[in-house]
């Protein structure tokens, strides 16, 4: 048995459940709205490219370093998200390749998402870090994991050529175990307080 077994996530707003081929559809749909594989300083995968990107993450799920899921709204494909550079030695995962249909960007079905995903990766895998990583120019991105309570670990500096031709600069952010207490109670918050 492996360290790290699928499993879905219920939330109010949200639910998180292992990929598979048949989110293909509702995944092509989501990647549609605001045409997100557009963004240059991204790595999501345009429609017609969906069904590859399903099986390339279904393929690392089976040499254990990743677990893909598909991220559901009212049963409905919304986006992706990720379970990636397993390290069960020394009980570390990153979250990430995590991408979202614009219409629900900036809403509360982000946080709840994180927040099982690092509730799952503290209290059920006893993990002792989760990392997140991004583009330097994602600024989106950076601001949103800044809002989970991740803290900046370092910047990788050419860490990787972009399908463009370009060098990422990638920004490493970490939650710790002793940090999870206080950022958990701050997510329950974010999703509790009235949204303007």
């Amino acid at each position: 048995m492996s360290w790290i077994e699928p499993v879905t996530l219920r939330g109010k707003h949200v639910t998180v459940a292992p990929l598979a081929p048949e989110h293909a559809p509702g995944l092509i749909e989501a990647v549609k709205d605001g045409e997100l594989w557009k963004l240059w300083y991204t790595n999501i995968p345009a429609p017609d490219k969906i069904a590859g990107e399903i099986d390339r993450r279904l393929g690392l799920q089976k040499v254990g370093s990743w677990l893909p899921f598909c991220v559901l709204k009212d049963g409905k494909p919304v986006g992706m998200t990720n379970y990636l550079n397993i390290e069960a030695a020394h009980r570390r995962v990153e979250i990430g390749g995590t991408w979202y249909r614009k219409s629900v960007q900036r809403s509360a079905l982000n946080t709840e998402a994180k927040l099982m995903l690092l509730g799952h990766a503290f209290e059920e895998l006893n993990c002792i870090a989760v990392e997140f990583r991004t583009h330097f120019f994602n600024t989106q991105s950076r601001r949103g994991i800044e809002r989970l309570g991740a803290k900046l670990d370092g910047i990788l500096r050419s860490h990787q050529i972009s399908p463009n031709g370009t060098l990422r600069d990638t920004c490493v952010y970490s939650i710790t175990a002793a940090e999870w207490p206080t950022a958990k109670t701050h997510l329950t918050f974010q999703l509790e307080k009235p949204r303007a």
